[in-house]
């Protein structure tokens, strides 16, 4: 085959798989999937302007770098892919409580809904799986009457159910590690008090209620490390005051501790870690 055809086929290949990965590891000890979408790709990517400064990284994703270094520093063997999901089309571009609970929980088994794969499907391929909300999930509205896990209205009670079937869910596979973000913030201009309010309540409720000790489901506190304790996501890390997506600066900072708490529950369950990655001495 002559070398430009070659390349052409091998392009081809590569856009025509769905899980991406840049890393290059022999015979992985675990396999790691991480599903999200423009938020969780801020993380992903890091900060492209820092560079000039890491020439080793040769402009690789912040996240996949990490793993590899960790890999050549402590001798393990760890691949992380990423997925976005849903993809938006056939499924719609939406990644709230509901729509895990739709093609995970209501249409579980071993056949796509719609194009997404589900949990009988990923579990067979990787052993830690990652996921998150973008920030619209913290638009949360009154609870109503209608609470339901089927409604796909953003209320405290309806996150609550669902993300109640979903633990039930993820404990049918025991031998897979689920790491869950607590939700991405929104920045002050965009929400209310009673909505932050409402989303730092189910940030809550998530790590002190939902998250169980003992079990295969891990909390990685998001939402913490975007807003430093308060309802917002600050205006220093985020992209803009009227644009809810974090900076590529904080995204940094977020990949290191995102892989120091990745790495900590493969390996320990998590317990030398806190909730946002930071070591704990």
């Amino acid at each position: 085959m002559k070398p430009s055809v070659l390349v052409l086929a091998m392009c081809i290949l590569c856009c025509s798989c769905k899980y991406k990965s840049i890393q290059v590891v022999e015979e992985p000890s675990v396999k790691i999937l991480f599903l999200h979408h423009s938020t969780g790709n801020v993380v992903w990517e890091g900060d492209k302007k820092i560079m000039p400064f890491l020439s080793q990284r040769h402009n690789q994703p912040a996240v996949p770098w990490l793993i590899s270094e960790y890999n050549k520093t402590k001798g393990t063997k760890y691949a992380i892919d990423e997925l976005t999901f849903p993809k938006g089309e056939p499924y719609p571009w939406k990644n709230y409580p509901f729509d895990y609970y739709n093609i995970w929980v209501k249409h579980a088994g071993d056949l796509a809904y719609m194009e997404e794969p589900t949990l009988e499907m990923l579990t067979k391929k990787y052993n830690v799986i990652i996921f998150k909300h973008c920030y619209p999930v913290s638009s949360l509205q009154q609870d109503d009457s209608a609470t339901s896990a089927n409604n796909e209205t953003k209320t405290l009670a309806n996150y609550k159910i669902q993300y109640d079937s979903l633990k039930i869910k993820l404990n049918s596979f025991p031998d897979t590690k689920f790491i869950v973000w607590t939700g991405s913030a929104l920045v002050q201009s965009k929400t209310s008090e009673e909505q932050a309010e409402r989303a730092n309540e189910f940030a809550q409720w998530v790590k002190e209620k939902w998250d169980q000790p003992g079990d295969n489901i891990y909390i990685w506190d998001f939402r913490k490390l975007e807003t430093e304790g308060g309802l917002y996501l600050t205006n220093k890390n985020a992209r803009n005051n009227n644009d809810s997506h974090p900076s590529e600066k904080f995204g940094e900072k977020a990949a290191i501790l995102f892989v120091a708490r990745i790495t900590s529950i493969i390996e320990n369950n998590g317990e030398d870690t806190d909730l946002t990655g930071a070591k704990m001495n």
